[in-house]
């Protein structure tokens, strides 16, 4: 019996703690390929998006746009390590990788923030305005599709990492259509206007930075009963 007692014991240790029972070990890996799946199609829609955009600014050189496209790459890296977070089935590395989001992000703002004033101190006659409103109507597209696809697996898959990445990029779709004021106002003949809107557009990162950071630190962190129940994220005790 004291036999039967230590057996019993050490099966609910494993099962609790390293996810041994086929029923833990199937919830872990269906979360990691749902993580995977989830990344790797907004990483295929924001790279089409950008690449696009890539192609309308060699034609406009307009700087909103460029702080909007390089955004837009910095996103499509972000799935990188969120990748690997869940190729590894690991909540650590999983809010290591939403901090990388943070960063990325912030490191996007800096280079738009960069280019922006440049433009205004060296100003640059923006062609081809049809085509730049086009780029920011493609960006806010490409933007809210990446949106859905992480907003709906970090809810289903509790990961706060994915969660600010999806706030992100839905952000992002709405800073895309400023492109589309920037084509605008440089019609309207205020060329000033569209590193003004860079500017701007950098401010509006900024402030999704300092959001996503907060999102990722709420985390309440790993631990046996969360790895033991990833959907449910809470512990059932």
């Amino acid at each position: 019996m004291s036999s039967h007692g230590h057996s019993h014991d050490h099966g609910q240790s494993h099962d609790g703690e390293h996810g041994h029972s086929h029923g833990l070990v199937h919830a872990s890996i269906k979360r990691s390929k749902a993580g995977l799946r989830a990344v790797s199609l907004s990483l295929f829609v924001l790279l089409i998006t950008a690449l696009a955009q890539v192609a309308i600014f060699v034609a406009t050189s307009s700087v909103a746009l460029l702080a909007d496209l390089i955004h837009n790459f910095g996103d499509a890296l972000t799935a990188v390590p969120l990748g690997a977070a869940f190729l590894l089935r690991s909540f650590k590395a999983e809010k290591r990788a939403g901090y990388f989001v943070v960063a990325t992000i912030f490191i996007s703002a800096c280079v738009a923030a960069g280019e922006s004033v440049n433009r205004l101190i060296n100003p640059q006659h923006i062609d081809h305005l049809p085509a730049l409103a086009l780029a920011g109507i493609i960006g806010f597209a490409g933007n809210e599709i990446a949106a859905r696809i992480r907003l709906r697996a970090g809810r289903n898959l509790n990961s706060p990492a994915m969660i600010a990445d999806g706030n992100h990029a839905r952000t992002d779709g709405f800073v895309s259509l400023a492109v589309v004021a920037s084509a605008i106002v440089v019609a309207l003949g205020l060329d000033v206007g569209d590193p003004i809107i860079g500017v701007t557009i950098t401010v509006v990162i900024l402030r999704i930075t300092w959001q996503s950071f907060q999102t990722v630190r709420s985390d309440p962190g790993e631990g046996p009963d969360r790895e033991a129940t990833p959907a449910a994220g809470r512990s059932e005790r």
